[in-house]
């Protein structure tokens, strides 16, 4: 079985945002609308790469906001539901297991929400995302927050199993903090990302958003 035939399976029950969203879109829209108008400040065309769309309901939105945006993702359901309710969008199935920059091409902006803990081979995605990247363009990586203090305030909570639930087919397998992110973009080549973290207050946060240019 290849690695992505391992993670095609992971349903989607419809086309629309996950509550996840409610709290990172408003973060994330908020730095594409600064990255979109330095590129047009630079006369170049506003273009993403969505790694991981899933049902297509963030391409969607970042494409109302004037994104010209491709994207994939390994869910047979996940893009079978991007077909059908945004069928005029560049959305396949796909993964970072594949050659997508020599498929797809570079582009300025790469969009990966919460992707990256279900990945079993971290450095692959990372190789992926600098594949994709133009030189001088950026990254919005975003994950769920860890840190020790969390970790112990979910102890504490009683919400470890439910958290680092082993019962989530296709669900996380990684679990990372701000150090150990940064340390496998820069290995990647990308320059040290700054970081937002966002749901609850910054200590207790339920995800961070990392952010880090090509030189």
């Amino acid at each position: 079985m290849t690695q992505q035939a391992s993670i095609a399976g992971y349903k989607y029950e419809d086309s629309s945002t996950t509550c996840a969203h409610a709290y990172l879109l408003p973060a994330v829209r908020s730095e594409l609308a600064k990255l979109r108008a330095e590129i047009e400040r630079n006369k170049a065309e506003p273009r993403l790469f969505d790694l991981g769309c899933g049902n297509g309901s963030v391409a969607s939105i970042i494409t109302q906001d004037g994104w010209d945006v491709t994207g994939v993702d390994p869910s047979f359901e996940g893009i079978a539901q991007a077909k059908a309710n945004f069928p005029s969008m560049k959305l396949a199935q796909g993964s970072a297991y594949d050659d997508l920059a020599g498929k797809w091409g570079r582009f300025p902006v790469i969009l990966s929400l919460e992707v990256v803990e279900h990945v079993y081979a971290p450095r692959d995605y990372a190789r992926c995302l600098f594949e994709l990247c133009e030189p001088g363009g950026t990254i919005i990586v975003s994950t769920p927050y860890h840190s020790y203090l969390k970790n112990v305030a979910l102890a504490v909570s009683g919400k470890m199993d439910s958290h680092f639930t082993a019962l989530w087919d296709h669900g996380h397998i990684k679990f990372w903090s701000c150090r150990t992110l940064s340390m496998l973009l820069e290995e990647a080549g990308f320059e040290t990302p700054r970081y937002l973290r966002v749901g609850r207050i910054p200590p207790l946060a339920k995800s961070m958003i990392a952010i880090a240019r090509k030189p």
